[in-house]
């Protein structure tokens, strides 16, 4: 396998994983009977940590970086920016399908905080590092040229950058504010240069958008 396949392997196999435990979500009726469907996330978060720890040596861009105090503000900044986005650009029309009751973690009347936890902690940590590989690292290179690993962040062109935000805004049902997210964490990698400016702002979304779930009900955004 040449060096190019795998590293582009490297950035598609957590998220074609992630997305085919989420189809086996999306059709629990063919799960053995009594099983709960929200314990299948913990099992979809292990999966992916599993493929990132497996193909960790390809991630150089994640193993070697400069720290910067102004980028690390800006991307915070950022991502609450987007968790604003994301409960405000909440119209019907703006949302893709059904997306059901969400993730109620509540078990007896109570929360569990053990399925809390775990989907706090796997949209926070794990999905940011996943789909920040795949859609930026691998996608808007890619969408430059297929040798993605010659095309530095700054040089991706805003088409590249314009076409693999719309596609990662309709792999959500919230579709308006996921293409305005896919812009910002874009934007970030493209000003930056470097992944995990845009895996923190992303981070930072995913965490503040878990804590007002938890603290309103609002569980259809999990």
């Amino acid at each position: 396998m040449s060096p190019e396949k795998f590293q582009a392997i490297a950035r598609i196999a957590p998220f074609a994983a992630y997305i085919a435990v989420l189809a086996l979500e999306m059709h629990s009726d063919i799960l053995p009977g009594g099983m709960d469907v929200r314990w299948i996330y913990p099992l979809k978060t292990l999966i992916v940590v599993g493929l990132l720890a497996a193909f960790w040596r390809a991630y150089a861009e994640l193993r070697h970086f400069s720290f910067s105090i102004g980028d690390t503000v800006l991307s915070a900044l950022a991502g609450l920016f987007v968790f604003g986005v994301w409960v405000g650009l909440d119209f019907p029309w703006a949302v893709l399908g059904d997306p059901g009751a969400g993730y109620d973690p509540h078990v007896g009347g109570q929360i569990d905080w053990r399925l809390a936890a775990m989907r706090l902690a796997g949209a926070a940590l794990v999905v940011p590092v996943m789909e920040e590989l795949f859609w930026r690292s691998y996608v808007m290179r890619w969408l430059e040229r297929s040798d993605f690993l010659s095309v530095a962040p700054s040089a991706v062109s805003w088409r590249a950058l314009a076409i693999s935000s719309v596609v990662f805004g309709f792999e959500h049902h919230q579709w308006l504010a996921g293409i305005v997210a896919g812009v910002v964490y874009a934007w970030l990698y493209r000003r930056s240069g470097q992944l995990h400016y845009p895996i923190l702002s992303h981070a930072v979304t995913n965490g503040t958008l878990g804590v007002w779930v938890l603290m309103t009900g609002q569980w259809r955004y999990w």
